[in-house]
C-alpha cells in the first residue's frame, strides 16, 4: 500500500528521521490554530483593499515609454495604501531587493546634518555599507553628513528605554527599527513592542519620524507598523508580500509627503511616481500579495518545527518553539562550520529547482563574512519559498525560512536533519 513514507525514501530520506520531525509536530499542532486566524483575517483585509479598488483585467495591461497614466501601477499602490493603513505607497518591479527599498526610504528622507538613531542596534549586514559603517566607493549617508548613532537591545531582546532616551534630543530626526532579527541572536519585534516604543519616542519628540524596516514581518499578525504609528516602511516583494509569485520589487509605505520624497529619489525630483514601467508585473505582484496571508502563515508553521525539531536535539534556538514571533525566521545556533555547511546542503537538496546543486560558503556581494545560501527557488533568491543561510562565523548560527507551502517547510525542516544524521554530525536515536 502507498503511503507518504514511500515517497520520502523515493526522495532519499531516511524513515526514522521522518518520524522524529513528526514526533516534534504533535508537540505544537495547537499553536497552529491561532496562526490560522491570523492568516484569515489578513486575507480578508487583502481582499477587501482589492474588491475596493474595483481590481480588473484591464490592470494587468502593458504601458511603454514614461509609464504615464499606467492603471495598473496605480491599482498595485492604491491596494498597497489601503493593505498597510497609509496614505500613500510605492511598489515597483524596479526596486531590486529590500536592502534597495530601505536605501531609498532612507535617502528619500535624511538630508544633511540630519541625525539618524537605530534603536534595534546594528541594522542589517547590507545596510552598513548605505550608513557608512564600512568602507564603500559608492556615495553613503555619512558621506553627505547624515549623524548615525544607534541603541542596542537589552539582552533579553526587548527595547532599551532608557538608553533612548538618553541618545535622543530635540536634532533626532529618524528613528529606525528593524523589525526581524537579520543576523542577530533575537527573536522579530513584535507589533505592540513597536506600538509603545513609537508612542515613546514621540513624546520625547514628536517631529521625529519612525522609520520601520518590515522586511520578513508582513502578515504574521493582525496588525502592521503602520497601524500603530509609523510613519514610513519598506519591505521587498520577494519575500512575504509578494506571495512567491511576485518576480522582483519592494514597496515603501506611509505618509504622503515622506512617500512624496521617497519617489523623488527613485526617479527624480520633479518626476517621483508619474513615471515608471511595471513591465507587465501587476497581475504577479497582485496575485502574489493575494496569496501572501496564507504562503506566510505556511512559513510560520515550518520555522516553530524547525524550532522544536532542533530544541529537542538539545541545540540553542531563537526564537523557542512556544515564544511569540514576528518574522518568519529560525535561528539555530550548530556550533561548527560543518553542521552549518551540512544543514543548508540539506534545505538545498529538498527544493524543487536546483536541489542536485551542493551550496559552498563565498564573498557574498554586502556582507562581513562567507555566506552560505540554500535556496532552490522558483524566483531567484526569494525567501518566502524555502531557503537557509548562514554566515560562516562564530558561533555558526544556521537562518532557516520560507516555503510557499507548510508541507514543503516540513520537508525542509526533514531533510536538514536528514543530511546532518547522514553526515554523522547528529545523532537522535
Amino acid at each position: 500500500m502507498l503511503n507518504k513514507y514511500s515517497y520520502y525514501t523515493k526522495l532519499g530520506v531516511d524513515e526514522s528521521v521522518v518520524r522524529f520531525v513528526e514526533s516534534c509536530e504533535r508537540g505544537i499542532s495547537e499553536q497552529f490554530s491561532e496562526i490560522d486566524s491570523i492568516a484569515e483575517y489578513n486575507q480578508l483585509k487583502v481582499l477587501h483593499a482589492m474588491q475596493v479598488n474595483k481590481l480588473s483585467d484591464i490592470h494587468f495591461n502593458w504601458n511603454t515609454g514614461y509609464g504615464y497614466d499606467d492603471i495598473g501601477r496605480e491599482a498595485v499602490e492604491n491596494v498597497y495604501r489601503m493593505v498597510f493603513n497609509t496614505e500613500d505607497a510605492i511598489v515597483r518591479p524596479i526596486i531590486v531587493s529590500g536592502t534597495h527599498a530601505l536605501t531609498l526610504m532612507l535617502t528619500g528622507v535624511l538630508r544633511p546634518r540630519h541625525r539618524m538613531l537605530s534603536i534595534t542596534g546594528r541594522p542589517y549586514d547590507t545596510l552598513e555599507k548605505v550608513i557608512g559603517l564600512s568602507p564603500s566607493n559608492a556615495l553613503n549617508l555619512m558621506d553627505i553628513g547624515v549623524v548615525y548613532d544607534e541603541v542596542p537591545l537589552l539582552d533579553d531582546g526587548s527595547f532599551d528605554y532608557a538608553s533612548i532616551k538618553a541618545s535622543m534630543t530635540d536634532q533626532t530626526d529618524v528613528i529606525y527599527i528593524q523589525r526581524s532579527a537579520g543576523y542577530s541572536w533575537r527573536r522579530g519585534m513584535t507589533i505592540a513592542e513597536i506600538e509603545t516604543v513609537i508612542k515613546f519616542v514621540k513624546e520625547i519628540n514628536k517631529a521625529c519620524i519612525v522609520m520601520v524596516d518590515n522586511c520578513y514581518g508582513e502578515f504574521l499578525e493582525y496588525l502592521e507598523p503602520t497601524d500603530v504609528g509609523a510613519d514610513l516602511m519598506a519591505g521587498s516583494l520577494i519575500k512575504n508580500p509578494g506571495g512567491g509569485l511576485a518576480l522582483s520589487g519592494g514597496y515603501i509605505v506611509g505618509r504622503s509627503a515622506l512617500i512624496e520624497q521617497v519617489a523623488g529619489r527613485l526617479t527624480s525630483p520633479g518626476i517621483g511616481k508619474e513615471c515608471g514601467l511595471t513591465f507587465g508585473q501587476t497581475r504577479p505582484i497582485l496575485q502574489g500579495l493575494f496569496m501572501a496571508p496564507k504562503v506566510v502563515s505556511g512559513a510560520l508553521k515550518g520555522a516553530i518545527l524547525c524550532s522544536k525539531t532542533y530544541q529537542t536535539l538539545g541545540y540553542r534556538v531563537n526564537p523557542e518553539p512556544d515564544e511569540s514571533r514576528s518574522d518568519i525566521i529560525q535561528a539555530v545556533e550548530f556550533g561548527t562550520a560543518d553542521k552549518v555547511i551540512a544543514f543548508c546542503r540539506g534545505i538545498q537538496s529538498a527544493s524543487p529547482i536546483d536541489s542536485f546543486v551542493s551550496p559552498e560558503p563565498w564573498a557574498m556581494p554586502g556582507y562581513s563574512s562567507d555566506v552560505i545560501m540554500a535556496a532552490g527557488a522558483f524566483v531567484q533568491g526569494s525567501s518566502i519559498e524555502l531557503s537557509a543561510d548562514a554566515p560562516i562565523r562564530e558561533p555558526y548560527i544556521a537562518y532557516f525560512q520560507g516555503g510557499l507551502t507548510y508541507e514543503h517547510s516540513k520537508f525542509g525542516v526533514i531533510k536538514s536533519l536528514d543530511a546532518l544524521y547522514k553526515s554523522k554530525l547528529i545523532s537522535f536515536n
